[in-house]
């Protein structure tokens, strides 16, 4: 047994005490509140004067596959000899060893949901992983968590200039819309198969991964800055039933209305940095609070390496310079990452059951001068 005894205690399930104990047991959250009893024989971290929350998420970025440092020995995010690569892992391209994820924990991220690169119109499958752990088949929460596809510039530009398709917008939803035809023409012969009508039907792992999205079993995930592109994702998510997560969302306050009314959650950001494309041109720090007055339920996102994961509470604290509340800011790091990665079961709050991953700072996380004075997680101290 563990226990974290005299600090702030903010719990983001609702509660929050100005003085309380958690209790961990087991790598899970045992207890939490202001009266409990500690046993005897727990080891004791005392939090007195210290804010005790629970683990940061980063709902988007590319930790451990564009690593820090390396430039071609380390960058594994983006197979740009072919735009539609399903059946890419992005497991099969983590290095644990990257220095960014022990800046992750310095910064209080203990989550994050990594994605392949956005230069191909479908990239590959994601995966939510902790950030702490040797091998990244111990690191891995959920596989996969969802299909990474582009629309936009970057699609365009990395095979537009070989003069390859796609060379415009309209190309890359043709691929997208071709690539989920296919998947599911796939798997109505798979069906017949089964169902005996005397065929077979081989495996595909290109079509494997697209079907999982058909399915519904996971979201079809999509890089989509302006707000055309944005609208373009949406209709093609109506087009086939399927589960949609807009991915930076830049434009989002141009059509937040709209993005409401399909109920499709984003993931915001990057928020700290600077209009390096076209498509940039409208980012600012009120897309986030404009989506919380229209209902949209979204996270914050650094991007890593784009923005240095640290940075992920930072960029939150940013957002409500735009207008945002701090409370939906912390949300959006933590409880509403959890959902919108199907995680909230197990992670994004202090509450018993829960998995023990913690952060305990000395000052408010959005405070430039606050610090991180230790990790846990799984209820393992890791900073």
């Amino acid at each position: 047994m563990l226990a974290i005894i005299g600090g702030q205690v903010w719990t983001m399930a609702g509660q929050v005490y100005s003085k309380a104990v958690v209790l961990v047991k087991n790598g899970k959250i045992a207890a939490v509140g202001p009266n409990l009893v500690v046993p005897e024989d727990a080891e004791i971290i005392d939090a007195t004067g210290k804010i005790v929350l629970p683990g940061f998420i980063d709902a988007h970025c590319h930790l451990g596959i564009m690593e820090e440092i390396y430039r071609v020995e380390g960058d594994d995010g983006n197979e740009n000899t072919d735009p539609v690569t399903p059946q890419l892992r992005v497991i099969d391209g983590i290095n644990p060893g990257d220095i960014g994820f022990h800046d992750a924990l310095a910064g209080g991220v203990t989550t994050v949901a990594c994605a392949p690169g956005s230069a191909n119109v479908i990239g590959g499958e994601m995966a939510v992983l902790k950030t702490h752990g040797e091998v990244i088949d111990d690191m891995i929460l959920k596989f996969p968590a969802g299909l990474k596809a582009a629309l936009g510039e970057n699609p365009k530009r990395n095979y537009g200039e070989a003069k390859k398709m796609p060379a415009t917008r309209m190309a890359s939803a043709a691929l997208l819309r071709e690539t989920l035809v296919e998947a599911q023409n796939y798997l109505h012969r798979r069906k017949g198969a089964v169902q005996g009508d005397g065929g077979t039907e081989e495996r595909n792992l290109k079509k494997e991964a697209v079907v999982r999205v058909l399915e519904r079993e996971i979201p079809l995930r999509v890089h989509a800055h302006r707000a055309d592109d944005i609208m373009t994702a949406i209709r093609i998510a109506g087009e086939f039933n399927v589960r949609l997560v807009l991915e930076h969302c830049t434009e989002g306050h141009l059509v937040a209305g709209h993005i409401a009314k399909a109920g499709v959650p984003a993931v915001v950001g990057p928020v700290i940095t600077n209009r390096a494309k076209v498509e940039l041109k409208e980012r600012n720090l009120r897309t986030a609070a404009a989506l919380a007055r229209a209902g949209v339920q979204f996270a914050i996102m650094t991007d890593h390496p784009v923005v240095p994961i640290q940075y992920l509470s930072l960029s939150a604290g940013l957002a409500c310079r735009g207008g945002l509340s701090e409370d939906k800011a912390l949300e959006a790091i933590t409880i509403e990452a959890a959902r919108i990665l199907g995680m909230d079961k197990f992670l994004g709050s202090l509450e018993p059951g829960k998995d023990a991953d913690i952060v305990i700072m000395e000052g408010h996380p959005f405070d430039l001068r606050s610090k991180v004075t230790s990790v846990l997680v799984n209820g393992e101290k890791v900073v």
